[in-house]
């Protein structure tokens, strides 16, 4: 079946062909049609399955019919999402395939000034994409009602339990109509999750989209066993030898995501960082700079994991192991996106070992070893441009990093 054969308004249909969108992912295919019926949806499906428009085409389509009806004004739509990127981006997929109806939809998130959310909230919106902390923040002081939501997307519901979001989704529940359409999408199921949904959808239309191998066929991931210290010699060899490509590269914490940065630095290569303690501005910057191809290195933390939806990554490198098993998979998950081939490399030093049996035992197969020689690894190192011996530099890097930490919590 194609994107034409569905009973959508002819405005999305255009956009959709514009976007070169001919037929349905296997969770749209899913999705679209009972969601257009009105009824609730559970939907587990993993990352970079086109999630986000199967739940936007025909959430438009609803409330573009509905508009040209003349129904009253205000927020038709909510939907909750656990990241600031990630409300950035659903919002561009929601003004991309929305693009010549009449629906708007409009972000809000902390990390900025609320003053220019505010005015654009008066302006009249119909989606309303939202952090948890912002949108309780602008609804206690009055400028967003929700008395007429008609519609509520739980996003990433995985991710908003992850990161303790589960007290804001039930505080959120008792603003809402009773009445309301209940769409629920998750990468992953457990019972915790499982127990939330069923507390918030009725009779829902139940969409689980389980490939037996929870890596995506089209990226091809591998491990490589290198030590804790060498490891920036050898993601220096990656780019090297990939010059043209975009390279998205995830560290454990933020420190590491600054040591990172200034070793590639210290190699002549440019890069951005993206964490917890930079300002919004700055992630939206780097964001950008990565998405246009200014950059070809973006070095995130797992915070950001789910928030990148970046066309055309075509690397990405764990530098460090992920804290939780299923994070490798929202990792790597970053690439081979829709039907684009895709690589992943993870590095595994000795103290790391443990982490990866557990990320094995989870996606239920070994991980393709990368057989480095004793020659090939020498000779890394030693071609490395790094300047060799500079642990006085190194060290001064995390000191200077975490005075800027002190610095920002005195402010």
């Amino acid at each position: 079946m194609k994107f034409e054969d569905y009973h959508i308004v002819p405005e999305i249909k255009r956009s959709l062909e514009k976007a070169g969108f001919k037929r349905p992912t296997d969770i749209q295919f899913k999705a679209i049609q009972p969601i257009m019926k009105g009824e609730d949806v559970l939907a587990i499906a993993q990352t970079g399955t086109g999630k986000t428009a199967a739940f936007a085409i025909p959430i438009i389509d609803i409330l573009h019919r509905r508009k040209s009806a003349s129904r009253p004004e205000g927020i038709k739509c909510i939907v909750m999402v656990p990241t600031r990127e990630l409300a950035i981006q659903i919002t561009e997929v929601f003004d991309r395939i929305g693009q010549y109806t009449k629906v708007k939809a409009f972000s809000v998130f902390g990390g900025v000034e609320q003053g220019p959310q505010i005015a654009q909230l008066e302006k009249g919106i119909d989606i309303l994409v939202a952090t948890p902390g912002r949108m309780f923040d602008l609804v206690s002081q009055g400028h967003i009602k929700l008395n007429r939501i008609e519609i509520l997307v739980l996003d990433e519901a995985d991710h908003m339990l992850d990161l303790g979001f589960i007290k804001d989704i039930q505080d959120l529940i008792k603003f809402l109509p009773n009445t309301r359409q209940t769409l629920f999408f998750s990468a992953t199921i457990n019972e915790k999750i499982k127990k939330l949904a069923y507390s918030l959808v009725r009779n829902a239309i139940r969409i689980q989209i389980s490939p037996n191998d929870k890596v995506a066929k089209n990226i091809t991931h591998s491990v490589a066993f290198i030590g804790m210290d060498d490891k920036r010699f050898f993601l220096e060899r990656i780019v090297g030898e990939n010059a043209e490509s975009k390279i998205l590269v995830f560290v454990r914490t933020k420190v590491r995501a600054e040591r990172v940065f200034k070793a590639l630095e210290r190699m002549g290569i440019k890069s951005v960082t993206i964490h917890g303690d930079k300002e919004q501005d700055d992630r939206l910057e780097a964001m950008n700079s990565f998405r246009k191809g200014e950059v070809k290195i973006l070095i995130a933390t797992d915070v950001s994991a789910r928030g990148i939806d970046i066309a055309n990554v075509d690397f990405v490198v764990n530098y460090d192991l992920p804290d939780q098993a299923e994070n490798y998979v929202h990792r790597v998950g970053r690439t081979g996106r829709g039907t684009h081939k895709g690589f992943a490399v993870s590095f595994c030093s000795p103290e790391e070992k443990a982490m990866l049996e557990e990320i094995q035992e989870f996606l239920g197969k070994p991980i393709e070893v990368l057989k480095i020689t004793g020659q090939e690894y020498s000779e890394t190192i030693d071609f490395s441009a790094e300047p060799k011996d500079d642990l006085k530099a190194l060290m001064q890097e995390v000191e200077d990093f975490e005075s800027k930490k002190k610095k920002k919590k005195k402010k």
